[in-house]
């Protein structure tokens, strides 16, 4: 049932050896960071998860490429879960102590982050859920543990608000409009919906909230309603084949794709690729990039990863949007750890404990970001402290055009003046239920 591989690039190791290194063979290089990597290569997701865990390996092999995190390698073994919370959980469990310990977890899937949230600060090992998960967890007060880097779904459901009254000529013009939601019938759907619900109650726009089941390949009767209600604009929070049939019911029912808006889970590549010109028009906010085949780092993996026959996956899928999410993802994993090391011991292995600090006192510059190759990928500063785990809550819009993206918004700060409070009051019910306090000063400083 378990999937599992191990990586080491090249600049360690003879290129003769394969990616399935042993264990025995990977150790006797030295000291090594061990992130564990939790794959959704089968199932309903398969095609958006395949090339996020791509790109999150082919980065790590770039970081050995260029000499590892000060002369310590990444180690990469992934666990397959299908998109299934209880193999995530397996997952976790059979992960995290090997290789010296595992360094962080990036589940990719809302219920696995739910189900880890109160597993991980008795294991002492961090989380970073870019862009899913639990949006209160940027509350770093209360979840110590839990690092939703550079966007949360909260991010997203606001940018896309902000961006339809930009089209529509200000937030004044949304009253009385009607806003359908298809969401994915799931913790991952739900987790959208307060910042919607608030920012209807504020403009005074109506919500159609469409709960999809899972795997999402029957949605004829959805989009009846679509069709009866006439909307104004739809949003989809959705993943996986969820989303192509999403799209392809709209084309059926006539729902124009202009006035479809994906968050940033439902806009890739795999969703629209096989549809084509007729998707044209469809948006989906993205968590700052999108498909970037021409940035810096892209160029770096093709040159010193791919070329050298250490690619992952295809070659021809290195930039589109989910492999730069992996390849982000892993661009945050390993800065916590160099940011830890200049605390701890510039060239040796952290723990998840010292790696934890290093991914709440993140401080990426501009300058740092174009050194790692991306520039006009991301924006700068992406700064947490105790009580922000998110670092960064920018976003943009992008555009299908029948065979690519263009992007369709400048960079959107989704508004923290309405988010904030939420996400505290959020993180304190939790905490409540869960008998938590929130963290003292001196807790902050450790």
């Amino acid at each position: 049932m378990i999937f599992k591989r191990l990586a080491i690039s090249a600049a360690f190791v003879a290129a003769t050896l394969s990616s399935g290194l042993a264990t025995s063979v990977a150790m006797a290089q030295g000291a090594v960071q061990f992130f564990p990597s939790l794959t959704g290569r089968t199932g309903p997701v398969a095609p958006n998860a395949t090339p996020f865990a791509n790109g999150y390996w082919d980065y790590m092999k770039l970081v050995n490429e260029r000499g590892g995190i000060n002369g310590v390698r990444t180690l990469v073994e992934e666990c397959e879960t299908a998109y299934a919370t209880d193999r995530g959980v397996e997952c976790y469990e059979r992960l995290k102590g090997r290789h010296g310990g595992a360094t962080v977890f990036q589940p990719l899937s809302t219920g696995i982050t739910f189900a880890l949230t109160d597993r991980v600060p008795k294991d002492k090992i961090p989380m970073i859920t870019s862009g899913y998960g639990r949006s209160d967890s940027a509350d770093g007060g209360i979840f110590k543990w839990n690092f939703p880097l550079i966007g949360h779904y909260w991010v997203a459901g606001d940018v896309i608000i902000q961006h339809i009254a930009k089209l529509e000529g200000g937030f004044d013009k949304l009253r009385g409009k009607r806003i359908a939601v298809g969401y994915h019938d799931s913790p991952f759907g739900k987790e959208l919906l307060p910042i919607l619900e608030e920012r209807s109650k504020m403009h005074g726009f109506t919500l159609q909230l469409l709960p999809i089941p899972a795997p999402g390949v029957e949605q004829k009767a959805i989009w009846l309603q679509v069709r009866q209600s006439r909307p104004d604009y739809v949003i989809l929070q959705t993943w996986g084949v969820m989303t192509a049939t999403a799209v392809r019911e709209a084309i059926a029912v006539g729902f124009p794709r202009e006035k479809m808006f994906g968050t940033w889970w439902s806009g890739a590549e795999p969703d629209l690729k096989d549809i084509g010109q007729a998707a044209r028009g469809y948006n989906a906010v993205m968590m700052q990039h999108g498909s970037t085949k021409d940035a810096g780092v892209v160029k770096e993996i093709l040159t010193k990863v791919h070329a050298k026959g250490n690619g992952t996956g295809p070659r021809d899928e290195v930039g589109d949007v989910l492999y730069m999410r992996g390849v982000v993802g892993a661009m945050l994993a390993t800065e916590g750890v160099f940011r830890a090391q200049e605390r701890f011991g510039k060239g040796k292995r952290m723990t998840g404990e010292q790696a934890r600090w290093g991914y709440e006192n993140l401080n990426i510059t501009q300058a740092r970001l174009d050194q790692l190759g991306f520039k006009g990928v991301l924006r700068g500063p992406i700064a947490t402290t105790c009580n922000d785990h998110m670092g960064s809550s920018v976003a943009r819009v992008h555009r299908w055009t029948g065979n690519g993206f263009e992007w369709a918004s400048d960079f959107l700060q989704a508004d923290e003046q309405i988010m904030r409070p939420m996400v505290r009051a959020s993180a304190e019910q939790y905490a409540r239920e869960k008998g938590w306090t929130r963290r003292t000063p001196a807790d902050c400083q450790s």
